[in-house]
């Protein structure tokens, strides 16, 4: 242990499901450099009503610290394919939420995807789906 290590505070996060959805919804909220607080409200009602600040805080120093493709290296194998399918299609959801997805989000959400191992033909019907549900315009025809 080096003298920073002191620095890093608490216990290593313990993964479980709903953390890693959180844990990877703050790497595609902060693809784009920030994580607005309206996000932020959102990361809370996904751990749960049982969830603390620390928790969250928690979450959000995991992502800070670990790389995407250290983070999909330990959780794709403790998930099941329930599990991974939940969290990318919240991953598709969230960075579609606001009309179209960034490049930094595509980016991520196909590293995900290949992870996770969903090919296009797969996910295409979820996509639509997605596709329709945020597709507030026509509510205004």
């Amino acid at each position: 242990m080096g003298l920073f290590d002191m620095f890093k505070g608490n216990a290593p996060l313990e993964m479980n499901p709903r953390r890693a959805l959180v844990v990877s919804l703050v790497y595609c909220m902060g693809s784009d450099g920030e994580i607005d607080p309206e996000e932020v409200g959102h990361l809370v009602s996904v751990l749960g009503r049982r969830a603390s600040r620390e928790e969250l805080d928690g979450c959000l120093k995991y992502a800070r610290g670990t790389p995407p493709d250290s983070f999909l290296a330990e959780v794709t194998p403790k998930l099941n394919q329930q599990q991974r399918l939940c969290i990318l299609l919240n991953m598709i959801d969230s960075a579609m939420a606001d009309g179209e997805a960034e490049q930094g989000e595509r980016d991520l959400i196909i590293r995900f995807q290949q992870a996770f191992g969903f090919d296009d033909a797969t996910l295409r019907p979820y996509f639509e789906a997605l596709t329709a549900k945020n597709s507030r315009s026509v509510l205004d025809a």
